[in-house]
């Protein structure tokens, strides 16, 4: 009974936090499963692109009715990452074969140096917004989706992180589409991804569902206040801090 209350309080404070400042919930929730509840990293990953999948869907579906979604976008994207999903778990299972209990350690050294670049990424996100803002998205450039697609979908399918922050930054690197259509069709396009991965997962007997729903129980009231105390926070501050915690915690993943 404890350690379900211990995993319901994770779920509320992830779901705070992910409400509060729009940060991804693979990359705060996965180093608390890991290294917190003592979750394998294969199960933490799993168990991971299922809470994503679940927690996506609500903003997902309000995105769509606000017309904030470039379907055309979101098929492009998805034309990648959903192979690149299956090639990412495919190497996770080929690793497993080979090594055994030895892939966790390669799960960690992957969400170690993701844990790294996207901090830091984040931490320049405005400038790419300044630089890119006036360049006009191209047919070219459509075509070009579907690689990005294709890499955020291996990293998701080995590591369910990036299914959001590594989507949306190589959109803002690229192309010049509106804050609100970017935001919606990253969201929408994440549900998708996050779909396929975690029923990959799930069938390869890599998710703890159990955990999985402990974990939305208090996520959900968690990102309610989450979003409310967005408009008294200092955001700019909060996402520096979470960038130098992610940072340190993607240090420790790597020499861990």
């Amino acid at each position: 009974m404890e350690l379900l209350a211990v995993k319901i309080l994770v779920g509320f404070v992830v779901g705070i936090l992910i409400g509060m400042s729009g940060v991804g919930g693979g990359v705060l929730l996965l180093p608390v499963l890991i290294f917190g509840l003592r979750v394998p990293a294969i199960i933490a990953v799993g168990s991971d692109a299922l809470f994503n999948f679940f927690t996506k869907i609500p903003a997902g579906l309000l995105h769509l009715k606000r017309g904030t979604v470039r379907l055309n976008i979101v098929l492009a994207l998805a034309v990648g990452s959903v192979p690149g999903s299956i090639c990412g778990v495919k190497l996770l299972m080929h690793i497993r074969h080979l090594y055994g209990s030895g892939v966790n350690s390669f799960i960690k050294s992957a969400i170690g140096i993701l844990l790294i670049v996207i901090p830091l990424l984040m931490l320049f996100q405005r400038r790419i917004e300044e630089r890119v803002a006036n360049r006009p998205p191209t047919m070219k450039g459509f075509a070009g989706m579907a690689l990005i697609g294709l890499l955020a979908g291996f990293l998701v399918g080995m590591t369910s992180v990036g299914s959001g922050s590594i989507i949306m930054m190589l959109l803002l690197m690229f192309y010049s589409f509106s804050p609100k259509v970017n935001v919606g069709n990253d969201i929408v396009h994440a549900v998708i991804l996050t779909g396929v991965t975690s029923f990959l997962h799930f069938e390869l007997g890599n998710v703890d569902a159990g955990l999985v729903l402990t974990l939305l129980i208090g996520s959900i009231p968690g990102g309610l206040l989450g979003s409310h105390l967005s408009t008294r926070m200092p955001m700019l501050w909060l996402r520096r801090i979470l960038c130098a915690l992610l940072l340190i915690t993607g240090a420790r993943m790597l020499w861990a």
